[in-house]
């Protein structure tokens, strides 16, 4: 399991904390010394089954600078939408958790930090086939 983060995020910080409380495997990626790849923003946006637009903050000074909220949301757009947070990883919202099986998750709740941990899977099955 991957998570990108900024350390300077508090919904990163809270995201870490229940990782480690479940006492989860994972590897810490700083997104902004170290930002994803056109071709892993890509893959995580499949992961996640999200747009790019979704997926980026537009209330970052340099959205504003590049007039983001502007743009079309358009198949035609998808492309430019995930270049250019790789040129400016600050646009990309966070934190971004990948697992080992191939879901993906925004984060951004404790609900759904647990959702990718393999054990509140397996409890959620067998809940479901009840």
């Amino acid at each position: 399991m991957e998570i990108w983060i900024n350390p300077a995020c508090s919904k990163c910080r809270s995201a870490l904390s229940l990782l480690d409380a479940e006492a989860a495997q994972y590897t810490v990626r700083h997104y902004l010394e170290e930002p994803p790849t056109v071709a892993e923003r890509d893959a995580v946006l499949r992961r996640l089954a999200l747009e790019p637009w979704d997926l980026t903050r537009l209330g970052e000074p340099v959205a504003a600078e590049l007039g983001l909220a502007t743009w079309p949301r358009e198949a035609a757009d998808r492309t430019r939408w995930i270049e250019t947070p790789a040129a400016h990883p600050a646009l990309i919202q966070r934190p971004v958790i990948t697992a080992d099986d191939g879901t993906a998750v925004l984060g951004r709740s404790p609900e759904s930090v647990r959702s990718v941990l393999p054990r509140h899977r397996d409890t959620s099955s067998a809940a479901a086939e009840q």
